[in-house]
């Protein structure tokens, strides 16, 4: 089977997590992939194929040849809720340049000048949605890559390869993907997730990130009779938001820069709730960012009262970046991999995180690998079969002895 007909099988499944579900999976629907990657993964012949409780799939590919290490590559099946996961309705064509047009009833295009990475792709095939879903190349491509390079190291016996471990996880877009992986059972000595960007990418600096929750706590009362006794709650939670840098937002920076992001804001006059994630790649600024929201709500509370503004602060992951460099022979191979591929790998800073993160701080070092899918979380995602292509070719590149 081809990298492309396998990616085309994988998006027919909704996946799609579910941050406000406390199970894990946070979804039933990942299930479904799941065991149906399950039966493919036996069916080609990989070893020690598991599924276990938690919906976390592993199989691996027992080494052919002496002395060289276990290597694991890893992507998750699940989708990102933002916008639809399904029914997905992909068309594959070859690009010639320009606009493209998904929908044309509803008028939905993706504008070559605004998603510039559409300019380095005239002349290949791409595969898009017809704008009312995502494609769910973030992260199914991943998958379809690495078991694609599976099957041909099984069905290649002259090929010489260390152990292969495969590894497939839930709900890493709400950012528990890490969260009960089994890293001994695991068995690699280090890993590389699969998941997203230009294929010459190597990422192995990710924000450092937490996840700030602040209940407001009003006072209502009929307006009429409002006077020094209304605390409003939404007045307040404004209040707080327009104490923090107003540019130091998404839409305001790049590469390195760190931001706070406003997740959600809801509530009324009695109670509202700020939901924000606090972004810095730098150590010492993202704990300053953390300290200036600790500070807000200090004020505040001296302001309205002590208890009016609760603030919560919770970290998700760290730069990997400082367990990474402990292990520079990791990130050696990628590139080594990369450029026998004819591809000139690229450094960059990743502005988000992924399961790799967690997984280098739990002992794993593990770096990330592009898919060829841009655009992600959105319904002007895509992915570039012959960059599917050449990361099949390079993940071959990666474990070969």
């Amino acid at each position: 089977m081809t990298v492309l007909e396998r990616f085309l099988h994988y998006i027919s499944f909704d996946t799609t997590s579910d941050e406000s579900s406390q199970a894990c999976p946070s979804t039933e629907r990942q299930w479904a992939l799941a065991k149906d990657l399950k039966k493919e993964m036996e069916a080609l012949g990989i070893s020690r194929v598991r599924l276990d409780e938690n919906c976390y799939l592993y199989g691996e590919i027992p080494a052919n040849t002496d002395g060289a290490p276990a290597i694991g590559l890893i992507a998750h099946m699940d989708t990102v809720d933002a916008v639809p996961g399904g029914p997905i309705h992909p068309r594959v064509f070859r690009y010639e340049g320009g606009d493209i047009v998904l929908n044309e009833a509803q008028g939905i295009v993706m504008r070559e000048k605004e998603f510039p990475s559409l300019l380095g792709h005239a002349g290949k095939d791409l595969i898009v949605t017809d704008g009312t879903t995502l494609l769910g190349a973030d992260d199914k491509a991943g998958v379809a890559e690495i078991l694609t390079m599976c099957e041909y190291a099984l069905r290649h016996p002259e090929f010489k390869h260390g152990k292969i471990c495969v590894g497939f996880t839930p709900d890493e877009e709400i950012g528990r993907g890490a969260d009960k992986f089994n890293i001994p059972d695991f068995g690699a000595d280090f890993a590389y997730t699969v998941d997203g960007g230009r294929p010459e990418g190597v990422s192995y600096e990710n924000f450092n990130a937490a996840a700030a929750r602040i209940v407001v706590h009003g006072f209502s009362i009929h307006p009429g009779s409002a006077k020094n006794k209304m605390r409003n709650a939404l007045r307040m939670a404004i209040e707080f938001h327009s104490m923090l840098p107003a540019n130091e937002i998404p839409e305001c920076t790049e590469k390195y820069e760190g931001f706070y992001h406003l997740c959600s804001l809801s509530g009324e006059e009695q109670q509202a709730v700020l939901r924000y994630i606090i972004r810095d790649h730098d150590a010492e600024k993202f704990a300053q960012r953390k300290d200036r929201m600790r500070k807000i709500a200090g004020y505040l509370n001296e302001k309205y009262g002590e208890g009016a503004f609760d603030l919560t602060l919770k970290d998700s992951y760290s730069n990997m970046k400082v367990m990474v460099q402990q292990k520079p022979e990791v990130v050696d191979r990628a590139f080594n991999a990369l450029k026998a591929v004819g591809l000139e790998p690229v450094s960059a800073p990743i502005r988000g995180g992924t399961d790799g993160a967690r997984l280098s701080f739990m002992g794993l070092v593990c770096p990330n690998l592009g898919t060829g899918g841009y655009n992600g979380h959105g319904i002007f995602e895509y992915a570039c079969v012959q960059e599917m292509e050449t990361m099949v070719e390079a993940l071959k590149k990666l474990v070969e002895a």
